[in-house]
């Protein structure tokens, strides 16, 4: 990786950030971006102080425009770019009945637009460098997960989306890997999006039971160096995946199980 261009989405916090640091310390030069400018000068600041080169982009992956300004500045600062890692996302809980359907659109604006936005102008230097496009998504792009549908949807999209550029860019010797982390400790329970589009404010899950960023981090980082085409992450993670493809009843019943107990259920 070492004078990689590696342009990072949604990196002032948790994986985003993590990943900054992972790709950063073995010499790449790093791209970080999100919507709050003090987060992002915050994350910048702290991975400078690290010895990562970093630029911080302040732009909302939701914004086509946002998303072709990032592509110009990374260019005009580094020259090229290697790698994009799109990563940015948000999640909701609500029950679809109750929710909102500009929540919905939210979601969907950051998690599939986004990527879609940023593929689209960071992929010329990329295919010119053979390098690597990373979406960041989760095993609710395999798994529906009741209360999270405009989630699961965006996941499910996003999912479809780098299964049939994969192909498509295979020729051109551009690799692009699926990456699904399962339950992570990060900043995305807390941020959910409730039924009014208000932040859920607490995450309804036992953050310290997860699997930290960091080690997120570096499996995704392993990944792109072995230009993997998919990663799913954790054991519950590989399992749900594994067992949704044979006997879909009974994971049905069990992710319904599961998600019923969380603190403050909609159902």
């Amino acid at each position: 990786m070492r004078g990689k261009v590696v342009i990072i989405t949604g990196g002032s916090s948790g994986i985003g950030k993590a990943l900054a640091a992972e790709f950063g310390l073995r010499g790449a030069r790093v791209m970080i971006t999100g919507r709050n400018g003090y987060n992002l000068e915050k994350a910048a600041n702290e991975l400078s102080a690290k010895g990562v080169e970093v630029i911080p982009f302040r732009g909302d992956v939701g914004v086509e425009d946002d998303n072709r300004r990032m592509a110009e500045l990374a260019i005009e600062k580094f020259g090229t770019i290697d790698i994009l890692i799109n990563n940015a996302g948000i999640s909701m809980r609500a029950l679809f009945e109750e929710a909102d359907l500009d929540v919905v659109r939210r979601v969907m604006d950051t998690n599939f637009w986004g990527m879609v936005y940023a593929t689209k102008y960071c992929m010329p230097e990329i295919i010119r460098n053979k390098g690597s496009i990373i979406g960041v998504s989760s095993v609710a792009g395999f798994r529906g997960l009741p209360g999270r549908t405009g989630y699961s949807a965006s996941k499910f999209a996003l999912n479809g989306f780098l299964e049939a550029l994969r192909l498509e860019l295979a020729p051109k010797g551009t690799h692009v890997l699926t990456a699904c982390p399962g339950f992570t400790s990060t900043n995305i329970r807390v941020a959910a999006l409730t039924k009014n589009g208000a932040t859920q404010g607490q995450s309804p899950r036992e953050e310290n039971h997860m699997m930290s960023a960091e080690a997120c981090a570096h499996y995704i980082y392993a990944a792109t160096v072995k230009r993997k085409r998919t990663l799913i992450l954790t054991t519950q993670g590989k399992l749900t995946v594994f067992m949704n493809k044979w006997l879909p009843g009974l994971v049905d019943r069990v992710v319904f199980n599961i998600m019923s107990k969380e603190a403050n259920s909609p159902f």
